[in-house]
């Protein structure tokens, strides 16, 4: 077993670690937290396979833009902050759910591959995936741009009612 085996199973323990804490805590914030954690292990992962782009995209992009979002909108809907008695639910449903769709998984992953090896494309690089991105895929790059700031000015409408009610006397 060499380093970077011993570091792929610390990272994937620290991840599934933070993944459960992430669906077991009943604080919204530690929550979101945990799943920064478990994000950032993941990206460490990235790094130890050596594709390094795809870690800096997963940290810029989900613990830096995905998880603040989230947060931002815990904060704008002025949601409960602390834990949350009166959403607890039995877990022993999701857990079934959760272990029969890994175990089914496990087995349909097992079944297709049989422990054969796969041939293996030329490594990309970061000007080529810049070069397709930019290039065929501009348009709808900017499409989601704009996608994402209508939804965020549509929730800053929904969350804060006084900004579309007509003011006192007004209308009447």
């Amino acid at each position: 077993m060499t380093g970077a085996d011993v570091l792929l199973l610390a990272l994937g323990a620290v991840a599934a670690g933070a993944g459960l804490l992430v669906v077991t805590t009943r604080h919204l914030v530690r929550a979101g937290l945990y799943l920064v954690v478990c994000l950032a292990a993941v990206a460490g992962l990235y790094l130890v396979l050596t594709a390094e782009l795809v870690a800096w995209v997963q940290v810029l992009i989900y613990v830096g833009a995905v998880v603040v979002l989230l947060l931002f909108a815990v904060m704008l809907t002025r949601a409960p902050i602390g834990a949350s008695e009166d959403l607890d639910r039995p877990g022993w449903p999701a857990a079934l759910v959760g272990g029969g769709a890994g175990l089914g998984l496990a087995a349909l992953l097992v079944d297709a591959f049989r422990w054969s090896t796969v041939e293996l494309p030329e490594a990309g690089t970061a000007e080529r995936l810049g070069t397709s991105v930019f290039g065929s895929w501009v348009l709808p790059f900017e499409v989601l741009s704009v996608l994402l700031l209508a939804a965020l000015v549509g929730a800053i409408v929904l969350s804060r009612p006084e900004i579309g009610a007509p003011a006192e006397g007004e209308g009447q």
